[in-house]
């Protein structure tokens, strides 16, 4: 495998660290209003064992929360993830942060997929992020359609762990969205078994941690949710202003948080 195609000799965890920074606090702060990880789904990642970690793809936004969510909660680990090679194109920086491209039309691209798959799953700290689903689908739509690819892994890696990823992003009361991630239980899926039936198991533990994880964003209680980073609050702009005089004037602490205004005495 050439070093332009080789994942393991393309990532720089230097540019990784320095990027997740970047994302960190400056990128996804100005656009989302917090990012969350429900305390009921943390990941489970059994030491010593080689995961894929598959999740629905919700938006444009799911490898940003790979990295975020690797570099904050699973730091030990070093992460991969495959990319449509023509999108890659588009966004080559990412390649120093261990994304490889793949043309998933093609049998030489299902085949380029595990080769590289079983060279980063070969560490026991290896970690392969896959958006399972292939394409961008809302999160409520049922049943789930998973890409085959993964669960021939399954049959080439012996002792590969998968834990489920389920992704949304939705706007509860501040003008800024939220990102909200529930990993599932670990899975071991024996090698013998049929690709199909693997494929099928992986989309049901999906489809239950996606169900829990709506069940949650529901109700829009951020308790239920570990915070991995904080966003900007509040409206901004002149109307922000106003409320700041008006907080001024009556000599209290302004507070830019929509919902917390709203339960101390309304917004006007």
């Amino acid at each position: 495998m050439s070093q332009a195609r080789d994942p393991l000799a393309a990532r720089s965890p230097v540019l990784l660290m320095l990027f997740g920074w970047y994302l960190r606090f400056w990128y996804v702060p100005r656009r989302f209003g917090a990012v969350r990880v429900s305390r009921a789904g943390l990941p489970q990642v059994p030491p010593g064992r080689s995961v894929v970690i598959y999740s629905n793809h919700a938006s444009w936004w799911d490898p940003a929360m790979y990295i975020l969510l690797g570099l904050s909660l699973l730091p030990d680990r070093i992460g991969y993830g495959p990319m449509e090679i023509r999108e890659l194109h588009r966004y080559g920086l990412l390649r120093r942060m261990g994304v490889f491209g793949i043309d998933p039309a093609s049998p030489r691209g299902a085949a380029a997929f595990l080769q590289a798959g079983r060279r980063v799953l070969a560490d026991p700290r290896g970690t392969l992020w896959v958006t399972a689903e292939g394409r961008f689908t809302d999160p409520r739509v049922r049943p789930l359609i998973l890409r085959p690819g993964i669960a021939h892994l399954a049959k080439h890696v012996p002792g590969v762990v998968f834990v489920p990823l389920a992704l949304e992003y939705g706007f509860w009361n501040e003008s800024r969205p939220e990102a909200l991630a529930r990993f599932g239980a670990p899975i071991a899926l024996a090698a013998g078994t049929d690709p199909a039936e693997l494929t099928a198991q992986l989309a049901a533990r999906l489809t239950e941690t996606m169900d829990a994880l709506a069940v949650e964003s529901i109700t829009r209680d951020p308790a239920l949710f570990q915070p991995i980073l904080r966003g900007g609050v509040g409206v901004g702009g002149i109307y922000d202003l106003w409320q700041r005089l008006r907080a001024w004037g009556a000599g209290r602490r302004f507070d830019p948080a929509h919902a917390r205004r709203s339960v101390q005495g309304g917004d006007g």
